[in-house]
């Protein structure tokens, strides 16, 4: 529960942090991970399109910014 907590508070650098923290809060991170394993993946996809999306569109961070 601490790896949660602690990546909840991490501040997010992109699209991709956000929409993993919430599909984590909601559980659909789990149920992704269920189906694809159902379906015989071994991953399902969900931090390539975390990388993916904060590559995309990254948060602008005055402090990374120097």
């Amino acid at each position: 529960m601490k790896k949660k907590q602690q990546k909840a508070n991490k501040p997010s650098e992109g699209l991709g942090d956000t929409v993993a923290k919430i599909t984590e809060l909601l559980m659909i991170d789990q149920l992704a991970q269920k189906i694809a394993e159902s379906l015989g993946h071994e991953d399902c996809g969900c931090s390539r399109r975390q990388e993916k999306l904060n590559e995309l569109f990254p948060y602008k961070n005055k402090d990374k910014e120097s």
